[in-house]
């Protein structure tokens, strides 16, 4: 299982944000993105989940069972600065449709919605509607969504948003035992998240300069 990425350039905006980012991940690997807000940690993340097309360059991945023709979103979980969760429907209920909806048909044993509940430390109050909740509950059901459909690889924007120093750690434990199993974690944050294998890509904003975007 790998998730590569080649040359890659993209704009916002009309704006060029970044140019010739590459990197390979494997099994158990990490790449943390660093740098300024506006740096295009964000947009890179969505150029690699398949959400942005890039300016120039591609991103391949193979899945847990060496199928390299697969694309980007089928086989990766993406936890972006919303939650992605219907404030109306109750937490089981959202994590219900994402286990249906995310699920990769794979042999790989996933979390219950009870466990997942759990091992975000908040096995009790599932049966809530998730617009009840406090912000920072509700990232900790964000993430339990990654733990009810497997997917190899984790993409996550400024996953630690809205939580406290205990919620840090816990996750932190989630996204290590990930790697523990296999899974690839690419993740934009100002914290450090104490990974194993990692590494690290500061991103510099590229300032609209053209040069070497088309092989100029």
């Amino acid at each position: 299982m790998y998730l590569a990425a080649e040359s890659l350039a993209a704009r916002r905006a009309g704006d060029l944000i970044f140019a010739d980012v590459s990197f390979r991940l494997t099994r158990g690997e990490a790449l943390i993105l660093t740098g300024r807000n506006g740096s295009g940690k964000s947009t890179l993340l969505r150029v690699i989940a398949g959400f942005l097309l890039p300016e120039k360059g591609s991103v391949k991945v193979s899945d847990s069972q060496g199928v390299t023709d697969r694309r980007p979103s089928e086989v990766c979980h993406y936890l972006g600065h919303r939650n992605a969760m219907k404030n109306e429907l109750t937490v089981a209920e959202n994590l219900h449709f994402w286990r249906s909806f995310l699920s990769d048909g794979s042999q790989v044993p996933t979390a219950s919605i009870e466990h997942a509940a759990e091992a975000v430390g908040l096995g009790s109050i599932t049966h809530l509607p998730f617009g009840y909740l406090s912000a920072g509950q509700q990232r900790r059901f964000a993430f339990a969504k990654l733990l009810v459909a497997h997917r190899p690889i984790w993409i996550l924007d400024e996953p630690t948003a809205a939580l406290d120093t205990n919620a840090d750690k816990l996750f932190t434990s989630l996204i290590g035992e990930h790697q523990k199993n296999g899974g690839i974690v690419l993740a934009a944050t100002h914290q450090s998240l104490g990974l194993r294998n990692v590494q690290e890509l500061q991103m510099k904003c590229f300032a609209g300069a053209e040069t070497g975007v088309w092989g100029a």
